[in-house]
């Protein structure tokens, strides 16, 4: 049985991400105390369920310290993975304002005995990324800070395609005046290089158009940042992948993120499809939703 854990800060997409799931075929569970996780994947492994995701957040707060445990003892028996959904603390304050929810470690009236009580919503949030940051390092981690709800339900679904084994490599594509992603591991600045942005022809198009392809191609100095990046990260990835780790995010970012990263995480992702699972995304870019690896235009 193949088991989903969706974690994260609250506000960042947890429903979103738990209703695509259900709609790839998964039996979901929401809000589900952490020490009930092994009793009920035995028991619907034993029913025949092929498909499990289990939403775990800080409403069970006391019991997040049972979490990593719980996850080394379930991947002995099941395909399990761990998407952690992250969001900057203005986009959450503002989610939370424009839905008028209350945040789980809020002050309420009528609260669980299990969630701490704080005051300020901003305060709730810095708490709660001390309560589950320690999950994060167990599975593959999504900045949804400015994501749409549909972008958001693609990239699950490219989660789940990915085959388990081995470490999974992505290349995101982001701008800067957007922010940096969350997620990332490594962060790269390539605002150096020659701007398409500044030619009237190419400004409407995107790093996967070819006219944009073929000016970022003539470019030496383009060439020289794709190698220099890659050089950096072949020669790292052992060391990834002898720590155990299942993902690594690699992100490239430009002044919009819609033409220099873009072109060139997708040069790194077509330079490393055959030495790991590779993903490629775009933040920034108005281009297609899916997190596949889009093949170079020629």
């Amino acid at each position: 049985m193949r088991i989903i854990l969706i974690t994260g800060i609250s506000g960042s997409g947890k429903s979103v991400a738990l209703n695509a799931l259900e709609d790839a075929g998964y039996y979901c569970v929401d809000n589900l105390p952490p020490r009930f996780l092994p009793e009920l994947a035995k028991y619907l492994d034993s029913q025949g369920q092929l498909r499990l995701a289990v939403a775990i957040d800080a409403r069970s707060s006391r019991s997040l310290d049972e979490v990593p445990a719980i996850i080394k003892d379930l991947s002995q028996a099941f395909d399990l993975r761990v998407l952690f959904l992250n969001a900057s603390t203005q986009s959450l304050i503002q989610r939370f304002s424009e839905t008028r929810r209350r945040h789980p470690l809020s002050g309420s009236p009528n609260h669980d005995a299990d969630v701490g009580l704080l005051t300020s919503l901003g305060e709730a949030i810095e708490s709660e990324r001390e309560l589950v940051s320690g999950l994060a390092e167990f599975g593959h981690q999504i900045d949804t800070s400015n994501l749409r709800a549909n972008v958001l339900r693609a990239w699950v679904k490219s989660f789940i395609e990915q085959e388990p084994a081995g470490l999974t490599l992505m290349f995101e594509s982001f701008g800067f005046k957007r922010g940096v992603p969350l997620d990332a591991d490594f962060v790269f600045d390539v605002r150096t290089l020659p701007n398409p942005y500044y030619d009237h022809e190419l400004r409407p198009l995107t790093g996967l158009d070819k006219p944009v392809i073929d000016f970022l191609s003539a470019q030496p100095m383009v060439h020289q940042m794709i190698d220099d990046v890659g050089t950096f990260i072949a020669k790292w990835l052992p060391q990834f992948r002898d720590d155990n780790r299942s993902y690594l995010t690699v992100a490239i970012g430009c002044t919009g993120g819609q033409h220099r990263s873009v072109f060139i995480a997708q040069a790194l992702a077509a330079r490393f499809g055959d030495k790991a699972n590779v993903i490629v995304r775009h933040r920034d870019a108005p281009i297609a939703l899916d997190g596949h690896v889009a093949p170079l235009q020629t």
